[in-house]
């Protein structure tokens, strides 16, 4: 069962790796420091140390490893490059928020082993199915639970294993099964031991009940009655028949029961856990919408001061913030751009003590990184504080660095009456920032009545809550240098024209397709409940962008959802910030290929549309649906307390976010000390009233009675992308990251609300 037996072991470079290397990790220009690395037998952990630290080491798992970036890929190793030359240098890039790892190794090969090694290592972890995941999660246990290394465990050390797995089982229960699973009688279990004694343990009984209701035999399901299951259960109608044999296919480990088209239960519990038994439809996973609509019907994925990855006043400003946006699939980034001493503009949170980083920097990682994750346009937000001589610097650095990709022109040569499409748009760069005149223009005209960003802030009633710091800090010199614009900048600027907003009235007469306005969350929000209806119907023509307060100095978000409600496209959030208002974001974005771009309803495209969120009643085609989630179990759910006998008491709460008639939530009772296999059987209700806006949110809590519950995992998704049935929900940590085999049981139904 050893997972190692699946890696090539002949390999060469994992050899290298198995061997162990002394290589340079690197902190900071002045933190550079050798330690000593390898790769366990497991093939899946990477333990080092320092040779002075005494017994003290780290460890982490591949599986926790996005990608390796080779030579100077990151800021830190960049900036050593006389130091160290690129072919010793490598970056480790892990999920999540967790910062990167920069390694120096001693020659050029040794280097290519741990790039090229590290990377197979990935890929296995990749296209692992369910069955080797779950084997692989119970050998690294195994393997943390040995101390003594004897490849052994006697049932205390079992016992104290079932702890740091999150179990607290009944001790006669727990030695029964041990018993059953000693074959040898020698008091200690071995690895395949292990294992056996694992599987009499999660043993599911919830899952054989189903399997029993639908099985004639109690043994197996013939391909009817696994037909009749996905028909009645799952609610897959005409497509049951075919879908029932490409299961058996997949999912089914015993030949024997393939050749008879049946269905074991270890067969039928691997389909449950997998990617096609998720919540999640898995055709709505991909690419599946109609890319060729107005840029203006879609939400587009978007980040607010993109460059920090901390606090709005202290924090660090990073390119390695961008490349964690576009990683996640975000399309609009926000750049600040302030005047620079060496006549380089610079980036930064203006007025504060955020660090800053060179305008050409950021324009060549956006180069680098805009189109990995999604072919779709990226909309690049210029907040500009710079004088004209170095807006004609940044000008330049747009045109050279990214050359064609940068659109500079309209597309057909017309002055477009709508938006052109995300199609149209592929693989291109959007500047919006401000523009002299207007694309009808002759554009000779000199910009001295347009006021700044800055200006504009004033003259709204809520300059705090204004982009950058409140009024009070703003400098006068600002509002000089700002008020001109460079010619060659503002020629850049084509779809995404930045003008002030006054009122919906004056810009449904006088709006041009391609202007965009920018609103606080506190503006957006007033003029969503005053004039919900204008907002949907502004939205169907032009983009509309909102951004955090100004007086969220510690980077934290708004409600994305009450925006998205009127149509608003680019509803911009800290990105570096994880919580509630992240996780809608993921949970948003989650669909159609994570591409950053998600089709809005047609009700909030219509060109006559008079949808108003306050009043989904009144729309032609309104048809409330019923929403019942039986939360039957959980399985495997990690530790939050990580004290040794602490053990969580989970409960799992239902969210719902949409409208402001379908903002609700509930919550079953929790279970006491058991994150192991945790089991409720309690049945949640919900009436969803406009279900295309929709969003679901999962999360699973260690209640305490005494202070705030702790979180344990949650996973967000759009109600119209829920599949009905037995289904399982694969948990994400606090960071959007996968944390397997952690999961929620659960059985959904769906039904109009009549």
């Amino acid at each position: 069962m050893d997972p190692e037996g699946s890696i090539v072991l002949e390999d060469p470079h994992i050899r290298v790796m198995m061997e162990g290397s002394t290589l340079r990790k690197v902190k900071s220009r002045s933190w550079k420091k050798q330690r000593h690395f390898r790769l366990l037998e497991d093939g899946m952990t990477i333990w080092y140390k320092s040779r002075w630290a005494g017994k003290g080491h780290s460890t982490f798992s591949v599986a926790e490893v996005e990608a390796v970036r080779e030579g100077h890929q990151s800021e830190l190793l960049l900036s050593i490059a006389e130091e160290f030359p690129a072919d010793l240098c490598f970056t480790l890039v892990f999920h999540g928020r967790q910062g990167n790892l920069d390694l120096v190794a001693d020659s050029p090969e040794e280097a290519q082993a741990w790039i090229q090694g590290v990377r197979k290592l990935i890929y296995k972890v990749e296209t692992m199915d369910e069955k080797e995941r779950l084997d692989q999660w119970v050998w690294d246990w195994f393997k943390k639970a040995d101390k003594n290394k004897d490849g052994k465990m006697n049932f205390k050390e079992v016992r104290k294993l079932l702890k740091m797995m999150n179990v607290d089982m009944n001790e006669e229960h727990a030695l029964h099964l041990f018993t059953m699973a000693d074959k040898s009688e020698s008091g200690s279990l071995e690895i395949e031991q292990f294992v056996h004694f694992y599987k009499l343990l999660t043993q599911r009984d919830e899952v054989w009940k189903v399997f029993q209701d639908y099985s004639g035999d109690g043994e197996k399901l013939m391909l009817e009655e696994l037909e009749n299951f996905l028909r009645t259960e799952q609610q897959e109608g005409e497509r049951s028949a075919q879908h029932a044999q490409e299961l058996i296919d997949c999912y089914e480990p015993a030949e024997s029961a393939k050749e008879q088209g049946a269905m074991s239960f270890d067969g039928f519990q691997m389909y449950l856990c997998s990617q096609e038994g998720s919540i999640f439809k898995p055709e709505h996973r991909d690419l599946h919408q109609d890319m060729s609509q107005p840029l203006s019907h879609y939400f587009i994925s978007s980040s607010h001061n993109t460059y920090l990855l901390e606090d709005q006043l202290r924090g660090h400003s990073s390119l390695e913030a961008y490349i964690q946006a576009l990683k996640r699939g975000c399309r609009c980034v926000e750049v600040d751009c302030w005047d620079g001493s060496d006549g380089e503009p610079v980036v930064y949170h203006g007025h504060t003590l955020t660090s800053k980083i060179l305008f050409k920097d950021v324009i060549s990682t956006l180069r680098e990184y805009a189109f990995k994750t999604s072919d779709f346009p990226i909309i690049l937000s210029l907040e500009n504080h710079c004088g004209v001589e170095q807006q004609t610097v940044m000008a330049q650095h747009l045109s050279q660095i990214l050359g064609d990709t940068l659109l500079t022109t309209v597309l057909d040569g017309h002055i477009p009456q709508q938006l052109p499409s995300p199609e149209e748009l592929k693989g291109k760069v959007l500047l919006k920032a401000k523009k002299i005149g207007g694309l009808e223009d002759c554009l000779d005209e000199t910009l001295t009545d347009e006021v700044s960003d800055d200006e504009e802030a004033n003259g709204d009633a809520e300059s705090p809550s204004a982009e950058g710091p409140p009024a009070e800090c703003l400098d006068t010199n600002d509002k000089k240098s700002t008020s001109k614009l460079s010619r060659k900048l503002s020629d850049l600027v084509v779809y995404c024209k930045s003008v002030h907003f006054h009122d919906f009235e004056r810009a449904r007469l006088h709006g041009k397709c391609y202007e965009i306005s920018s609103f606080s969350e506190s503006k957006a929000k007033k003029l969503a409940k005053e004039a919900g209806s204008e907002f949907v119907l502004y939205n169907t023509r032009q983009l509309s962008r909102i951004y955090p307060s100004g007086l969220r100095t510690d980077s934290s978000n708004y409600n994305p959802q009450d925006m998205w409600n009127v149509g608003c496209q680019i509803v911009a959030l800290n990105f570096q910030t994880a919580g509630l208002e992240m996780d809608l974001n993921d949970g948003l974005f989650r669909q159609n290929g994570c591409c950053g771009y998600v089709l809005k309803a047609d009700f909030l495209r219509a060109s006559n549309t008079q949808f108003s969120p306050e009043r989904p009643e009144d729309r032609h085609d309104f048809r409330p649906l019923r929403l019942s989630i039986q939360v039957i179990s959980g399985q495997q759910l990690p530790k939050v307390n990580q004290k040794e006998g602490s053990i969580v008491d989970p409960l799992v709460r239902v969210e719902i976010y949409g409208v402001p008639q379908d903002q609700a939530k509930d919550e079953t009772s929790h279970i006491n000390n058991n994150g192991f296999n945790p089991v409720w059987n309690e049945t949640l209700n919900f009436i969803i009233h406009t279900p295309e806006l929709a969003l679901v949110r999962f999360v699973v809590e260690d209640y305490d009675k005494a202070t705030r519950n702790d979180f344990i995992g949650q996973f967000t998704l759009p109600f119209k992308c829920i599949q009905a049935g037995y289904r399982h929900i694969h948990l994400l940590s606090k960071d959007g990251t996968a944390i397997p085999p952690s999961s929620l049981f659960v059985n959904i139904s769906i039904s109009d609300n009549t």
